[in-house]
């Protein structure tokens, strides 16, 4: 018999619907439960072919069991050891690298010093940095957020550098990124599992909380549809992200990757709404299913992405690579060709 397992927090909804459905669809030899832990050994397994993680982000104890769980052949949804490497500023580095759109970004120190560090420990750090060239290059109004933060958290908008400086005084010891301001016409939210399954979702931020996928005008075109579909399957696969959302900001028909790396991304009902939750249970666990089906006892049976292998290879990343300025130009050009949407009504990111 083979265990599937989902580790979660607070959540109810999604854990025990995708227990559910694996349950009513997985052949005899597959079941799923929650997991449980009573202990956890060094190089010793849990018990399970397969764990769903939706929580170790949050909590240090289960990140380092379930590295424990991968190194004795648990496929850990999403690999454990990149989620624990990745973060947004290295995300967008790659997103240029690949030729997708993204805001231009740069990354800040923080304001205090670390613990346990001095001035001496900062040598090779330029004081004061290059401040006006940074707020050239990405302008204002500008955003400011955490480089590897999520769910909106100690996210600023800045008028002017005045109130950068006045903004980033505040944040203490947390390192920041600055981003370019995107006016968007549209936005959308997308499931991608498995590298391979997508979901676009029309989602309005500046609707409440419960209204932001409850979206009646249509997607401007079904070339952006494609567009952002592909941007979704190569970003994930890059990453090697078995679980996680994307998220575009649309200006002038181009779509920016905002925001991609969610790797326990936000799948309760009464969020995300009936349709995209039932997608999002069926389609996580027909991939769960899938993942022990595939499944070798005492193998590594982590998903690696792309920029992994191919470093590991030491093969280029992309056969042209290519720098943010000419990426953006070869993309603003393909997306000309063709009259952008009617403009709705703007807001600022």
């Amino acid at each position: 018999m083979k265990k599937i397992g989902i580790l979660f927090g607070q959540e109810r909804s999604f854990p025990e619907a995708f227990v559910k459905r694996v349950n009513e669809t997985a052949p005899a030899d597959i079941r799923a439960e929650f997991v449980s832990i009573d202990k956890v050994f060094q190089a010793e397994s849990l018990g399970y072919a397969v764990i769903l993680d939706r929580i170790s982000q949050g909590a240090p104890f289960y990140r380092a069991a379930l590295k424990n769980a991968a190194i004795t052949g648990t496929a850990v949804i999403n690999n454990p050891f990149w989620w624990s490497a990745d973060e947004k500023f290295f995300n967008n580095a790659l997103a240029v690298k690949l030729g997708i759109p993204v805001p231009k970004t740069a990354l800040l120190p923080s304001y205090e010093r670390p613990d346990d560090t001095s001035d001496t420990s900062f040598s090779n750090l330029a004081f004061p940095l290059a401040w006006d060239e940074i707020f050239e290059y990405t302008g204002f109004p500008a955003y400011m957020k955490p480089f590897d933060g999520g769910g909106w958290k100690e996210v600023y908008k800045l008028e002017n550098k005045e109130d950068f400086f006045e903004k980033h005084s505040t944040t203490k010891q947390t390192v920041m990124m600055l981003q370019e301001e995107i006016v968007f016409d549209e936005y959308f939210r997308c499931y991608c599992i498995g590298g391979k399954h997508v979901r676009i979702m029309q989602y309005e931020p500046r609707n409440p909380f419960h209204l932001r996928y409850a979206i009646e005008n249509p997607p401007s075109s079904e070339k952006l549809m494609q567009t952002i579909h592909d941007y979704v399957i190569k970003l994930n696969q890059y990453l090697g992200y078995d679980f996680n959302t994307v998220e575009f900001a649309v200006r002038d028909g181009i779509p920016y990757a905002i925001d991609f790396c969610n790797p326990a991304p936000d799948a309760e009902i009464s969020s995300v709404g009936q349709e995209n939750f039932d997608w999002v249970v069926n389609t996580a666990a027909a991939y769960a299913i899938e993942r022990a089906q595939n499944h070798i006892e005492g193998q590594d049976n982590l998903t690696w992405g792309e920029y992994v292998k191919t470093s590991a290879t030491g093969r280029p990343l992309v056969n042209n690579p290519v720098k943010a300025t000419k990426a953006r130009a070869a993309v603003q050009a393909k997306f000309k060709k063709e009259p952008a949407a009617p403009k709705k009504t703007k807001e600022k990111l």
